[in-house]
């Protein structure tokens, strides 16, 4: 049984089969409610008070469930169908789509523009949105960012690629040139 709980994440302090605990303890003691732990009285953790459940405030070894992001509700009622519901995410990956599907149709530019400004639209409803379903990674401010740099990292590429740039920045070209020309 103390191997079925040590695999479970369950060994902790005033848990049975862990040990000598803080002052004295063994934890093989039966506690309140016929929980394993000191019991009301004993020399045990100040949290014996409190009832079943652990005895210690250290997180447990094995993380069981994560936390939802900040924002990572439903977009849409519950009772909606699952495409509904995550409207933010399917309109974000259909934007990327039909940008790859430009791109291979050899429209380049508009292909890539347009995957850049599907991430700013999803950039822009992680920060107008209360609700974004699956387009909730991380928190609400590093999803804005990491949506924001890298889809405007992506328009701006866009428009300085060649042949004939829709974007010219000069001190570009200049630091290429004084890069790749040597005096040697």
């Amino acid at each position: 049984m103390p191997a079925e709980d040590a695999r479970a994440g369950a060994v902790t302090r005033g848990a049975p089969g862990a040990g000598p605990g803080p002052r004295g303890t063994h934890g093989h003691e039966k506690g309140p409610r016929g929980t394993h732990g000191p019991e009301k009285g004993s020399h045990g953790t100040h949290g014996s008070e409190e009832g079943p459940g652990r005895t210690t405030r250290r997180f447990p070894r094995i993380t069981r469930d994560t936390a939802r992001p900040e924002g990572g509700g439903r977009a849409a009622r519950g009772d909606a169908p699952a495409p509904a519901r995550q409207w933010p995410l399917l309109v974000v990956l259909g934007g990327v789509a039909l940008g790859l599907l430009l791109t291979a149709l050899d429209v380049f530019r508009y292909g890539t523009l347009l995957i850049g400004a599907a991430l700013l639209a999803g950039a822009v409803m992680r920060w107008i949105l209360p609700g974004v379903g699956m387009l909730a990674v991380r928190s609400r401010f590093t999803d804005i960012v990491t949506y924001g740099v890298l889809g405007l990292a992506i328009v701006l590429l866009a428009l300085m690629a060649q042949p004939k740039p829709w974007l010219v920045m000069p001190f570009l070209k200049d630091t290429l040139h004084f890069t790749l020309t040597s005096n040697r």
